[in-house]
């Protein structure tokens, strides 16, 4: 018996139009973003009020749109309008219309305050579906590298833009003397001396803004860390003369005063041409740097949802938990406990965070690694340990800290940390693909962050089963 194919046939066109809906499995994410943007607020959309120009695309649909596509690891405007063609979720969504990548965009970047608006309004579906809890949680808190929409080499450094600068000023003084002399040998085939001196002109006030930059940057830079240095002095002058007490007066050896900051940009400031509110930073293991912004996210441990977050330009985390802890979104009632990496651990950090007498952070706990530690679990945390004796009050805060951690409810709270927020980074790096802006510039890049986030928490609640009920 000869083997039977099926029969595949791409010329016969379908005798009756297709229903889009059997295309679409009814249980497909795609019906989930739908059902939740039809219950968010879109009233202050921005859209065109005068009628004029072409019919606009219904907000509901631009903004359905864009989740599903940041949700299924589609970011580029051109990418997601491609995909109106080519994928059948997408037809769906737009009922076969196909908005172009400059609405996309232009929709995307207009919008932010609905993006943040609506961001609140599915952590308010999600409390209501019984999925996220919003009074005495416990916050984890950490911070990612995402690559900026601009290449590392198209940074300079202020001491290799001083050096260029130096150069240019002597090219063209150069260029203007051998315009002067009649009797200069001729440029090559297709070169000027008026264009190469305009050339070189143009490159030097570009290194001169760019070092402006930096100057003004290098002042911001200074006051923070003056005002730093301070506190730093105050407090080394306090053990000062608490020893002296101690001690019947005697100075104590040892302890260094903190050295003032300096002034002035260092030799080693960067300033992207492409982006230039991104930053050159440590990038993986540390091993290597990328033109990045770093990203703040807060999530809720027991749902796993993004509740807080912002993009600094900050290289590192230390001055970012205060910061990123305000930007939790009103939702939440009240935080018991906030887990934290050594990348945000300072004194002056827990201190700040643990003494507010306001709003959701009162009465708040804060558990911080105070070294960094490897990922791999030691012999030593297998056994069981007793817990560890009481501290005098007078005890240094880092000894405090890693009291905290030492018992065995610490413990068991600060994993949590490992098995919530870092799995949250993996999924929006991994599984969604989000490793680098589209957007560019500071304000941006934290629309766009919001987006990812607002993204992200509708898919976690699609797959959490969530049945969302209107406002």
């Amino acid at each position: 018996m000869a083997a039977r194919f099926v029969n595949i046939d791409r010329d016969t066109p379908m005798l009756m139009p297709p229903d889009m809906r059997d295309w679409v499995d009814g249980k497909h994410l795609v019906h989930f973003i739908l059902d939740a943007v039809s219950l968010l607020d879109l009233s202050t959309a921005h859209i065109n009020h005068r009628g004029s120009g072409d019919a606009q695309y219904p907000p509901a649909t631009m903004l359905a749109l864009l989740i599903y596509s940041y949700a299924t690891g589609t970011f580029s405007s051109r990418q997601i309008e491609r995909s109106t063609y080519e994928s059948v979720p997408v037809r769906y969504l737009c009922a076969s219309t196909h908005p172009d990548h400059d609405s996309i965009c232009a929709f995307r970047v207009q919008n932010g305050d609905l993006l943040a608006k609506n961001f609140h309004q599915v952590l308010e579906l999600a409390a209501r579906a019984k999925l996220l809890k919003v009074g005495n949680i416990t916050l984890a808190v950490d911070g990612t590298k995402i690559l900026a929409n601009a290449s590392k080499h198209s940074a300079v450094s202020y001491g290799h833009a001083a050096e260029q600068m130096r150069l240019l000023e002597e090219e063209i003084a150069t260029l203007i003397a051998r315009a002067a002399d009649t009797d200069s040998a001729p440029l090559r085939d297709g070169l000027s001396i008026p264009a190469e001196i305009e050339r070189r002109q143009d490159r030097l006030e570009k290194l001169k803004a760019a070092a402006s930059v930096m100057r003004e940057r290098a002042k911001e830079r200074h006051a923070a860390e003056q005002a730093e240095y301070a506190a730093k002095l105050r407090a080394h002058e306090e053990r000062i003369r608490a020893a002296k007490e101690r001690n019947g007066g005697k100075r104590p050896r040892g302890g260094k005063a903190p050295k003032p900051p300096q002034e002035g940009p260092e030799p080693s400031d960067q300033f992207n041409f492409t982006d230039s509110e991104s930053r050159i930073m440590k990038a993986g293991s540390g091993q290597h740097f990328e033109q990045s912004y770093n990203a703040q996210a807060g999530v809720e441990v027991e749902s796993r949802l993004i509740i807080a977050g912002q993009v600094v330009d900050a290289p590192n985390d230390k001055q970012e938990l205060t910061p990123t802890l305000g930007t939790l979104d009103l939702v939440i009632e009240s935080v018991s406990q906030v887990l934290i990496d050594s990348g945000f651990y300072s004194e002056a950090a827990v201190k700040g965070v643990e003494s507010s007498e306001s709003g959701a952070l009162s009465g708040v706990e804060v558990l911080a690694a105070t070294e960094r530690h490897k990922h791999t679990r030691r012999i030593a945390d297998l056994e069981i340990k007793a817990e560890p004796a009481e501290l005098p009050p007078e005890a240094p805060f880092i000894e405090q800290m890693k009291r905290r951690l030492q018992t065995s409810a610490g413990r068991k709270a600060y994993d949590l940390r490992k098995s919530t927020i870092e799995p949250v980074f993996g999924i929006i790096k991994e599984a969604l693909g989000f490793r680098r802006f589209s957007l560019r510039g500071l304000k941006k890049v934290n629309l766009e962050w919001k987006l990812v986030s607002l993204s992200y928490n509708l898919k976690r609640l699609f797959h959490l089963g969530a049945e969302l009920q209107s406002v």
